[in-house]
């Protein structure tokens, strides 16, 4: 049994226009001790499937309208009130992107990290002060005694996103939502905080659900992807494969508008052309396929279900396009061949 399953899992807003649907039929697994992406675009409803997953889309503005979240066998979208808040923090964390927002900023650190573990825990005060430092020192963070006397505003970005990995890991949770977490650090610091993660996770058998838009960091991290476009799953595949093998053309566009060393001289970056589809006028047929360089006739009408690829391992790869399912055996080194001579001729 996989420790998170999140089955058809659906999301609605409350918009102007009406209601709109953000996350639609969404549905993935996390397993034990596993490090699993999700990746794709901003507003494409990697966030709103994690508040989804914690239960921390309120009505009227949002609500989770359909689907199942399976988090060791139970349905966290049936649990009442009191039982979710068991959950959240000892079984499921999450680490939000922007810590300067989630810190509460007249608090200070150490009472802030300390307040779960005497509400989780039952620790006493001090015992909570002494895990609050041990936390501190596990995070990388020096000084850690007088940091907890510290207010975010005193610390930089890098050390409150430390502190929001140290708040996630306090009371030992089986599973931790890492929602864009070095969005608003430099690379230098994002790279120190993606190692931090990836070593705890490791050491402490951690499961991780990786949210990010940057493929570019996916490959150090995660072992399964799942790649995210307009409130679904258009593909899914072990990280290798993924990086070898790319089905759905919106993956190709991922790929290859990520930063390499080896095109650094002359190389341009290659954007994906076009806007994603507004919530509330998704598009009838596949929904990337406006932007798509390959779309057809069968692309417009109707929209792909999320299949598996032709020739994958053990059903592993599944993609949501046309293209992947109506081709020959091995058809997609053809299409994937067109698309790297179209981006030669481009050249």
């Amino acid at each position: 049994m996989p420790l998170l399953e999140v089955q058809d899992l659906r999301t609605e807003f409350r918009a102007a226009q009406g209601s709109v649907t953000a996350v639609d039929g969404v549905s993935f697994s996390v397993d034990a001790g596993e490090m699993v992406a999700l990746v794709g675009e901003s507003g494409c409803g990697k966030s709103a499937t994690a508040q989804s997953i914690m239960g921390l889309i309120v009505p009227p503005v949002g609500q989770v309208t359909g689907g199942k979240v399976l988090f060791e066998g139970r349905d966290l979208l049936t649990m009442k009130a009191g039982e979710l808040r068991a959950v959240r923090g000892k079984g499921i964390a999450m680490i939000f992107q922007d810590p300067m927002t989630s810190l509460n900023p007249v608090l200070t650190i150490g009472k802030q990290l300390t307040e779960s573990l005497r509400l989780h825990l039952g620790l006493s005060g001090r015992a909570a002060r002494a895990r609050a430092v041990e936390l501190l020192e596990m995070v990388r963070i020096p000084a850690p005694e007088t940091r907890l006397s510290s207010y975010p505003h005193q610390l930089s970005g890098g050390m409150r996103q430390r502190v929001m990995i140290a708040m996630a890991l306090s009371c030992e949770p089986r599973l931790i939502l890492a929602d864009e977490i070095t969005t608003a650090l430099d690379v230098t610091i994002q790279a120190q905080i993606l190692d931090l993660l990836r070593d705890l996770a490791a050491e402490t058998g951690t499961a991780v659900l990786f949210i990010t838009h940057d493929l570019g960091v996916v490959a150090g991290m995660a072992e399964r992807v799942n790649v995210m476009y307009a409130g679904q799953i258009v593909e899914r595949a072990d990280t290798v494969e993924l990086f070898h093998r790319p089905q759905m053309p919106y993956t190709w566009g991922l790929l290859g508008s990520v930063p390499r060393l080896d095109q650094v001289r002359g190389g341009k970056l290659r954007p994906i052309a076009g806007q994603p589809p507004e919530l509330s006028a998704m598009p009838p047929g596949c929904r990337f396929g406006p932007r798509c360089t390959h779309a057809r006739d069968v692309c417009v009408e109707s929209s792909p279900a999320l299949t598996p690829v032709r020739g994958g391992v053990d059903d592993v790869q599944l993609t949501r396009c046309w293209g992947m399912q109506d081709v020959p055996e091995g058809g997609w080194l053809s299409l994937k061949d067109r698309y790297a001579d179209q981006l030669n001729q481009e050249k």
